[in-house]
């Protein structure tokens, strides 16, 4: 082989064996490690069947289009103003999974004062079918009476809620800040008329909830019971789905 042509071969050999290795790659910043924390965060798979399934809304939408085939029923037969409906308001009428996804992010759970603090900020939103159901029930004269077991502190903020979305209501019943979260008592008001409101004893046609307690004397223990237990549930009882939280965990 000419040596004109072999030198500049082993030119170019010598040149890549004594050329510099590539600087090794800067370790992740702070905040280049919590970005890829986030982008690498998934919300547990309760929460995402409510974010992100069609179930969940179709749901949401046959339980009201039942109840209010329910409610128009009994407001044929009913004097406007004499009845009601009773309804829970967090995962029943309201939708709370952006606190459920931001606890989870910080892989924190439930505490009263996160609760409160999100309550503060009225960001809660209005579930599929909640606004149409409630204001039908208006439309035909009956009277709504929301038994939450938000305190009393929160009360002012969960009616601006509901004010924001026009979901309309009668009066919004609150437990006592220190005081026991069972609703039988402000059930019985709303019957017996001796709620804050003012409101004249009402006949309750219709109750929804998301937890087996939103329905007057029941609870878990039904459970157990056979299935005549369960007669008023789809009738006059409406359960939502709630796979986050609640009485049964």
């Amino acid at each position: 082989m000419p040596r004109w042509i072999l030198f500049p071969a082993l030119l170019v050999v010598a040149c890549r064996a004594t050329a510099p290795s590539p600087p090794p790659a800067a370790p992740a910043t702070p905040d280049t490690a919590t970005t890829s924390a986030q982008e690498a965060f998934r919300p547990t798979k309760a929460v995402r069947w409510v974010l992100d399934s069609a179930e969940h809304r179709a749901l949401f939408v046959q339980v009201y289009r039942t109840a209010t085939a329910h409610v128009e029923d009994a407001a044929g037969t009913r004097k406007a103003g004499t009845w009601a409906v009773v309804a829970d308001a967090d995962e029943t009428l309201i939708d709370n999974s952006l606190y459920q996804v931001e606890r989870e992010r910080q892989g924190l759970g439930f505490t009263s004062e996160s609760w409160h603090a999100w309550t503060e900020r009225r960001e809660a939103v209005p579930l599929p079918g909640a606004k149409a159901f409630l204001a039908r029930v208006r439309a035909l004269g009956g009277r709504i009476a929301i038994i939450t077991n938000r305190r009393e502190s929160e009360c002012p903020d969960t009616e601006a809620v509901f004010r924001i979305h026009g979901l309309v209501y009668d009066v919004v019943l609150c437990r006592p800040d220190d005081g026991p979260s069972d609703k039988s008592a402000r059930f019985q008001a709303v019957v017996q008329g001796t709620t804050s409101a003012g409101l004249p004893p009402l006949e309750v046609v219709a109750v929804l909830g998301d937890n087996i307690r939103d329905f007057p004397g029941r609870s878990q223990a039904l459970r157990a019971e056979g299935d005549e237990a369960f007669a008023d549930f789809g009738a006059r009882f409406f359960v939502l789905p709630n796979p986050m939280y609640g009485s049964w965990e």
